[in-house]
């Protein structure tokens, strides 16, 4: 397919899509039926009908993707008629695009375009979720380190803040210590066991050691039994909360090593910042014209 078709393409299908108020993309499906080069709604409609049914094969809710909605249009004469429509999502193109005749540029275009469109959107939120647990393990490192604060301050013993620690993990993974939990997980000696804990457990664990911090200042705690106490009682009660929510912290698989998540989030920040965006037009389908300001 020549450059300049692939240019014009994109232009369309990036001038048909329409943002809810959250933000959220969607395209209408009589505008894609022209896009995709299909005179007839009813031809298109069965085209529509075999996507709805490969979104539900795989397993998603069918009205996340595909939600009916009515609109009012123009008539020659002035007047307007309210027609039937439908919202579609990236992913409801998608299969829309797969199940339509290959044979169509348009079509072939769309199967690229989209398959494109919904890996990025994957790749964000894989990013997302990784920046958000490397900023809830350094969050857990700061509330820590004002625990190993205060138990210093107000026993005079640093010692016991790994005392401490050592039984609010007991506590959180329903009797199994901290040593036992590292073993489970393989987690080298000298690291910590929330370097390799998924992040519900990093936020469970800064949970109950911000509830550790706030209760052994106001009611002036002075030793390591009291604050233990405190810390024991407050993983105890995260630990309920987990388990009414089917969420058995013990039971979880590790997650990745978070430096190393850490590292390559740094890695690709700085190659981001240093490498211009590639030029439109070149013989690659996925080196589209994108408008930076248009989310994913």
């Amino acid at each position: 397919m020549k450059t300049e078709i692939v240019l014009s393409l994109t232009q369309r299908f990036e001038e048909y899509v329409h943002h809810t108020n959250e933000g959220m993309e969607f395209w209408l499906a009589r505008e894609i039926q022209e896009l995709l080069g299909y005179k007839q709604w009813r031809n298109f409609a069965l085209i529509m009908d075999k996507a709805r049914k490969a979104c539900e094969v795989s397993g998603n809710t069918v009205s996340d993707h595909f939600a009916d909605i009515s609109k009012m249009v123009e008539l020659g004469s002035g007047a307007q008629r309210e027609i039937e429509d439908i919202m579609l999502t990236r992913y409801a193109c998608y299969l829309i695009a797969q199940n339509g005749d290959p044979q169509k540029l348009e079509i072939a275009f769309a199967q690229t375009y989209f398959a494109v469109q919904t890996r990025k959107a994957e790749l964000i939120e894989l990013r997302l979720l990784e920046t958000e647990r490397v900023r809830a393990r350094e969050k857990l490192k700061n509330t820590e380190k004002e625990l190993s604060k205060i138990i210093y301050e107000q026993t005079g013993d640093e010692r016991n803040f790994a005392i401490i620690r050592s039984r609010g993990d007991q506590a959180l993974f329903g009797g199994k210590s901290t040593s036992a939990m590292k073993e489970q997980w393989r987690v080298p000696g000298n690291r910590p066991l929330a370097d390799f804990a998924p992040t519900i457990v990093i936020k469970a664990k800064d949970f109950a050691a911000e509830i550790t911090n706030y209760n052994a200042k106001e009611h002036m705690m002075s030793t390591e039994r009291e604050i233990s106490d405190e810390h024991i009682t407050n993983n105890q009660a995260v630990r309920d909360t987990l388990i009414q929510r089917g969420i058995t912290p013990e039971k979880l698989s590790p997650a990745e090593d978070v430096k190393k998540v850490e590292r390559r989030l740094e890695s690709e920040k700085k190659k981001a910042i240093g490498k211009p965006a590639p030029v439109p037009g070149a013989d690659s389908w996925e080196k589209i014209d994108e408008k930076s300001e248009r989310p994913l």
